[in-house]
């Protein structure tokens, strides 16, 4: 029967020994594999930073605007028809809602029966300024009547006069010539007197005149306004948009400045990122944007810095905050920036969420911006 074959204890290894020094390997390999992507993660973000993301300013409070029109009525009465619903495209000029008309179109039709009237006075005052031209004519005619008069009475009065000096008239003759020199000196009076009084005539009636051709200026006005009145019972779309917020139903009754609907215009939308004010030295207008709405999942658009507000938002809130009061936390005030958006962007919406971030490389020649980056 053959021995067991003897193992010698100093050659003797344990398997947990021989298989340690692989289990060493790979824990170095997983190390120094998780040591290099953290290096290559860090190197290239380190590498974006440096490259481009110290040169941008960004905020993620920021969100798509447009200068929607709040449709309100200028007057009062009860609504008649609402041919638009709400979400409706509509283009401009056409009608979102209509106000009942008859007060108005009576109002109108009331001003407009008073012109004939008025019309008719003014002829009437021009024919008696004509006739009282005429009678100054008259008048002074009469005039020249007298004053021929007068001067045959005086040189008839020299001459019986004399013969009266000579004793060759009676008294009684020259008596009936100075009679008959007063007379035409009182006729001659008599036809001044009544020209100043037809002249006078004229100018009252130029008066009259006057007055109701101002009336009627007024009148036409009334009329106009009558006509404006009636016109602003229709109210129309102020450009081509979208009709939302419909606050009213047929039949209500609205009141002066009641506000109706909103119009959302299809163009002219722009982003108002609001960045702190520690950022604000890096914005100027002209840079270039890079806009994220979230609603586009992540499209990227490019837009432009059109202005920066002169105040921050709180400064325009209902009730400021005053902060010259004991207890005081300073907290980091954010500035209103206008960004413009290309005018062929679809797909934008008034209200949506943005991130934005402000290219400070893009900061047009000449600024300190541009400077302090040379």
């Amino acid at each position: 029967m053959s021995r067991p074959e003897q193992i010698d204890p100093a050659t003797a290894v344990s398997s947990s020994e021989v298989e340690a020094p692989p289990k060493k390997s790979r824990k170095k390999l997983v190390l120094g594999g998780i040591a290099l992507v953290v290096l290559l993660v860090g190197g290239t973000t380190g590498y974006e930073w440096w490259t481009n993301g110290r040169f941008l300013v960004d905020t993620d409070d920021a969100y798509v605007q447009a200068d929607l029109s709040l449709v309100s009525s200028k007057l009062q009465g009860y609504v008649e028809d609402i041919p638009v619903k709400a979400n409706q495209h509509v283009s401009k000029g056409e009608v979102l809602v209509r106000i009942e008309d008859g007060d108005y179109r009576i109002a109108l039709q009331q001003a407009q029966a008073k012109l004939p009237t008025l019309e008719r006075t003014l002829a009437r005052i021009d024919a008696q300024i004509v006739a009282a031209r005429a009678t100054v004519s008259q008048t002074e005619a009469e005039l020249s009547a007298a004053e021929a008069a007068l001067r045959t009475a005086g040189t008839a009065q020299t001459r019986i006069q004399g013969l009266t000096d000579r004793k060759v008239t009676s008294q009684a003759e020259l008596d009936d010539a100075n009679e008959a020199l007063e007379t035409a000196r009182a006729n001659r009076a008599a036809a001044q007197a009544a020209i100043k009084g037809a002249e006078a005539q004229v100018e009252v009636l130029k008066a009259q005149r006057a007055e109701s051709d101002s009336n009627r200026d007024a009148l036409q006005l009334d009329i106009q306004q009558a006509q404006r009145n009636l016109d602003h019972t229709i109210l129309r779309a102020p450009f081509d948009g979208t009709v939302a917020n419909i606050a009213i139903e047929e039949g209500e009754l609205v009141s002066i400045g009641a506000r109706l609907a909103a119009v959302v215009p299809d163009h002219g939308l722009y982003i108002e990122a609001n960045f702190k004010e520690t950022q604000l030295g890096d914005i100027v207008a002209g840079e270039t944007a890079h806009v994220t709405v979230d609603a586009l999942e992540g499209r990227e658009i490019e837009g432009r810095v059109v202005s920066v507000a002169p105040a921050t938002g709180s400064i325009f809130s209902l009730l400021p905050a005053d902060n010259a009061t004991g207890n005081f936390t300073k907290i980091v005030q954010r500035v209103p920036v206008r960004i413009e958006l290309p005018a062929e962007t679809r797909g934008l919406r008034a209200g949506l969420s943005a991130v934005v971030e402000i290219d400070r490389r893009s900061a047009p020649a000449g600024t300190e911006v541009a400077q302090a980056l040379k």
